[in-house]
């Protein structure tokens, strides 16, 4: 029975997810999940309290998995930050512009403020990979490995690196990121952020 409620649970998930990609936050609504599914508007409430608890579980399964894994490759125990930063850069870069990311971003850029999301949505995805980096960060200062500076400072600056030349291409809708990228010139950004990063939160040479 249980097996049997969490496959309908999840069914429900993939069809939100198609209403809100097609509707935005503000125009998708229960009936029309329950419409598509071909169930009830009651059946839908039994396992989602609101349409926002709703949006932001389809979000969290959108992007757990990945984000665990490209999270893991933080390791305090690599002697060489760089590469470290860079293995995770390359990864996290990628996640931000995959399809369903970005489709959740800009769906809580428009529609973030008025509907309340924003702060829900930062907690579940941002901030637990800011607390991430700043800690992977915080551990290579203790060690040697960048230079003594406010880490909490220091992920701000490294994530803002990382979609540096990225951003208003994202913003603008000017071109699909990766699609126009490719894995290979992505790589190349990623690589010039964390050489950015280095030269300011590098170990000082010594005399």
């Amino acid at each position: 029975m249980k097996a049997k409620t969490e496959t309908r649970r999840q069914a429900i998930l993939d069809i939100a997810e198609q209403v809100f990609a097609e509707l935005g936050f503000e125009r998708a609504s229960m009936d029309e999940v329950s419409k598509r599914g071909g169930g009830s508007k009651a059946t839908i409430y039994n396992y989602f309290a609101s349409k926002e608890e709703l949006f932001l579980q389809v979000v969290y399964r959108a992007t757990e998995a990945q984000f665990l894994a490209i999270h893991d490759t933080l390791d305090a125990s690599e002697p060489n930050v760089q590469l470290a930063l860079t293995r995770f850069g390359e990864r996290f870069v990628n996640l931000l512009h995959s399809r369903d990311v970005k489709a959740m971003r800009r769906l809580v850029i428009a529609e973030g403020g008025r509907a309340g999301l924003g702060p829900h949505f930062h907690a579940l995805g941002p901030q637990r990979s800011h607390v991430m980096i700043q800690a992977f960060l915080e551990r290579a200062m203790e060690s040697g490995k960048l230079r003594r500076a406010d880490s909490n400072v220091a992920a701000y600056h490294f994530k803002a690196l990382l979609e540096s030349e990225l951003m208003e291409d994202f913003q603008f809708h000017l071109v699909d990121v990766k699609a126009a990228d490719g894995a290979d010139n992505i790589r190349t950004k990623v690589a010039r952020a964390v050489d950015v990063f280095m030269a300011a939160y590098g170990p000082r040479p010594t005399a």
